[in-house]
């Protein structure tokens, strides 16, 4: 379905709702800021957690002391606009289900989603605002916070149980969800992978950061039986391999293992992918390990590397060059990215 011929004629199969998304739609509110502020709230250069009641005080600073912008974020958000983006035409291949407010910042997605010709279907609701997410860079780092509010509220009976939601979600042959959305309805993930695992459709998952593979142990080990591709990087990896008693820090030894663990669609092998920055990205794929190099770059050309893997991941749902998209949204604020790829 995502597929372009050698003449670079799309392939006549690509049709509107095709990939689906679902997950939390944020607004990033980006700044380059110091260690010291990092220190002072007791961030990690490189890391992805969950806004706690100390990191209110975090939001209104990084606005007041630092020259901030606002991109449209939330990780599954951003690879299916990527996947989009590289596919070009038709429009609205890319469709994302996920919550947020009845507020500026949720018409500001809502606008946002619209330009990068995506079909967003938001549950939206008055009692929490649209969610924002930190993003505090310091050199090629980048340190995420995440203030879910309404993206916490997603309620599958309130939204993809309704019978014209569930049609569209229908339509698609390619599923990705960030484990990210583990945190805020198992239940939905549970009812969008027995779907594509009962119709031999292909569902992907995001190991997203340690916390999810560390807190959300349980949730997780629901959801990964259903898998079909699994993407993660180095750092979740490792967390991922230690909660499982893997024992290896291997990166391809956990590629492996991972890839063995038990599924409920036989039909299809388990893919792992595993990215490491700079380093070869690894793949298990049937009995094979695999590596594949990253496009080199510049250290110079780097702006901030927020939303590099979620561009990786959008990439390689459009069956194309994710290392390329990574590499053109280094080079950019936030996941952000030029009109028309230039992949060679």
């Amino acid at each position: 379905h995502l597929a372009v011929y050698p003449d670079g004629k799309k392939n006549r199969l690509l049709i509107t709702n095709s990939l689906f998304g679902m997950g939390n739609p944020l607004l990033d509110i980006s700044a380059v800021v110091d260690k010291d502020f990092l220190d002072k709230y007791n961030l990690k250069p490189n890391d992805q957690i969950l806004a706690e009641d100390k990191h209110k005080a975090l939001f209104e600073e990084l606005v007041k002391k630092f020259k901030v912008e606002y991109h449209a974020g939330g990780a599954t958000q951003n690879s299916i606009k990527i996947a989009q983006w590289m596919i070009q035409e038709p429009r609205k291949v890319g469709t994302f289900f996920g919550c947020i407010g009845k507020d500026q910042f949720g018409e500001i997605l809502k606008k946002k989603a619209e330009d990068a010709h995506i079909e967003t279907h938001y549950y939206e609701q008055d009692d929490e605002p649209t969610g924002t997410c930190a993003a505090c860079i310091t050199g090629a780092n980048r340190s995420l916070i995440a203030n879910l509010a309404a993206a916490n509220c997603y309620k599958k009976e309130k939204h993809l149980d309704l019978e014209e939601n569930w049609k569209i979600l229908e339509k698609a042959k390619v599923f990705y969800i960030a484990g990210f959305f583990l945190t805020v309805s198992l239940e939905s993930m549970l009812k969008v992978a027995k779907h594509a695992s009962e119709n031999n459709k292909l569902f992907c998952l995001n190991l997203s950061a340690p916390f999810i593979c560390q807190f959300f142990k349980d949730n997780l080990m629901q959801i990964i039986p259903y898998v079909d591709v699994l993407f993660g990087n180095e750092t979740e990896a490792a967390a991922f391999a230690k909660e499982q008693d893997f024992d290896t820090k291997d990166i391809k030894e956990i590629a492996k293992k991972a890839q063995a663990l038990p599924k409920v669609n036989t039909k299809r092998h388990r893919v792992v992918v595993l990215t490491q920055g700079q380093e070869d990205t690894v793949m298990a794929l049937h009995d094979k390990i695999s590596t594949f190099p990253v496009v080199k770059i510049d250290p110079k050309d780097i702006v901030d590397t927020n939303g590099a893997g979620d561009a990786f991941v959008g990439g390689f749902l459009s069956e194309l060059a994710a290392h390329y998209a990574a590499n053109v949204i280094i080079q950019r604020a936030g996941c952000t990215f030029p009109e028309k790829p230039d992949y060679k």
